[in-house]
């Protein structure tokens, strides 16, 4: 294996060049304010709209990573509560060290080995002083079943808070915990009182290694790599492994040459902040806040979500953008029980803290295609349109884009209102939206990954065309007419 200068390694044992970082250049003790590097995981395809936000909210530059989906950005301590009001970031993680082109050896036993003896000379000093301050911004709670393995680079985007399969259009990738150690995967919270103590009186830090690997030329395993690295780690500290009940979880993220090590910061994703009852196709609300950013609310904007789902989408704006009002709607009973119940379980929340309960949303059921509301009285229209997979049909959708379509337009006010939709059924969406040409413009496309499917965010604009006035309304009517004729006919032969 070639030798290169710098951030790689030789061909001998050491490891590759870490990349400085404030983390290794300032040294603390309990209660300084030191300067620390936070990655954070993102929707992928919203990381420029993460690194907007943190340089609007925080003040400082992001960096986006090589690998999608993650972004990195300094920090004081004094500032660290203001990380976890982020709303565009699923998981927060301090980084311990950097890697930007980690040299791995050419045999397995050799990586493996290096890995280990890596652990024992990393800088952990301030990533574990900021884990020590983050726990004390935190509320204190008790365990909690179930768990979320994304606190590091998720492999997909969650679905009714569930995981899925690896990007599709991404390199193989593996997440996964040390193999061969007792206990669920699954990350769970933990409260101190439950941590072992020594016969000294101290607490015993238990912890667990979570190894998230992208790239095909790698000769180890996930699973390996964490069973060595998290047995190094374990010799190092002296700390208990325990895969359930842990305080710390140690990240070792690799993408091709990248290597990331960091602790994280959060126990649960941000994305689960909003939602009490889930429906089948709940998106994150940090995917919603993307979306939202993307069509820019203004005070006074009258938005519309004509599939709301559970609500995601319209809550999500109206906490963040409250200056913008909401209406909600959707065809399904069930849905539109859930979006309710998703804003009294917010409503009350605020109203226990103290704050203005209200919200500046309202919830409608309706036909979709035939919406209870004047032309040309919407600003923006912004919702999840059925993939075709969990909800609806494609065969479906090849009817029902073209009617919502013609439907929104009506809605919209020409010339100025904007429609953000996203869809996985991108041959449907873009034969539909052709046929659109008089009444939307699509002005911008952020590819995403929802569930582990490519899905297109589609940015329109409303053409100043007057609804009624276009061809594709003498289309649509021509088109009625004639499905009409048909349908006698077949009721004829019937």
């Amino acid at each position: 294996m070639s030798s290169q200068e710098d951030e790689s390694a030789g061909g001998g044992s050491e490891p590759a060049e870490p990349s400085s970082s404030p983390s290794t250049e300032i040294g603390t003790t309990s209660g300084d304010i030191i300067t620390v590097t936070i990655g954070a995981t993102v929707p992928t395809g919203f990381e420029h709209t993460a690194a907007e936000e943190i340089k609007e909210k925080i003040g400082v530059d992001a960096r986006i990573s090589k690998d999608r989906g993650r972004v990195f950005f300094p920090i004081t301590t004094d500032k660290l509560f203001q990380v976890h009001l982020l709303r565009s970031v699923d998981n927060l993680f301090v980084v311990v060290e950097e890697y930007h082109h980690y040299q791995f050896k050419e045999s397995k036993e050799e990586t493996l080995m290096e890995l280990q003896q890596l652990a024992s000379t990393l800088p952990w000093t301030n990533a574990l002083e900021v884990w020590k301050q983050n726990g004390t911004l935190k509320k204190k709670k008790g365990h909690r079943r179930g768990g979320n393995t994304a606190k590091s680079k998720p492999n997909c985007e969650g679905v009714g808070g569930s995981m899925a399969s690896t990007e599709q259009q991404e390199l193989p990738q593996e997440n996964s915990a040390p193999e061969g150690w007792a206990g669920d995967t699954q990350a769970m919270e933990t409260s101190t009182q439950d941590s072992d103590e020594t016969g000294h009186g101290s607490k015993l830090i238990k912890f667990r290694v979570t190894c998230n690997r992208a790239g095909d030329k790698h000769s180890f395993s996930s699973n390996e790599a964490a069973r060595d690295f998290g047995g190094a780690v374990q010799e190092f500290f002296q700390w208990k492994a325990d895969m359930t009940k842990f305080d710390i979880e140690v990240l070792l993220n690799i993408h091709n040459e990248e290597v990331v090590i960091g602790i994280a910061l959060t126990e649960e994703s941000l994305h689960r902040r909003n939602i009490s009852h889930f429906g089948p196709t709940t998106l994150r609300s940090t995917l919603c806040y993307g979306m939202l950013r993307l069509c820019k609310p203004q005070a006074s904007d009258i938005i519309l979500d004509p599939m709301c789902g559970t609500g995601a989408i319209p809550l999500e704006g109206a906490i963040e953008f409250n200056h913008s009002f909401y209406v909600a709607g959707d065809n399904n009973d069930m849905a539109v029980n859930r979006t309710v119940n998703n804003i009294c379980h917010i409503q009350k929340r605020r109203a226990d803290k103290g704050s203005m309960s209200g919200l500046p949303i309202d919830t409608v059921q309706w036909d979709l295609c035939s919406l209870p509301i004047r032309t040309s009285s919407v600003d923006i229209i912004i919702t999840d349109m059925p993939f075709g997979k969990r909800m609806g049909s494609r065969k479906k959708n090849w009817d029902l884009y073209p009617s919502c379509l013609r439907e929104m337009a009506r809605v919209c006010r020409p010339g100025s209102g904007k429609a953000v939709l996203l869809t996985q059924d991108k041959k449907c969406f873009s034969k539909a939206i052709s046929r659109m040409g008089g009444l939307w413009r699509k002005q911008h496309t952020v590819w995403v990954n929802v569930g582990g499917l490519h899905a297109g965010v589609y940015l329109l604009k409303r053409t100043g065309a007057v609804f009624g006035q276009t061809p594709e309304d003498v289309y649509e009517s021509r088109g009625a007419v004639h499905m009409q004729g048909e349908e006698k006919d077949d009721k004829e032969l019937s």
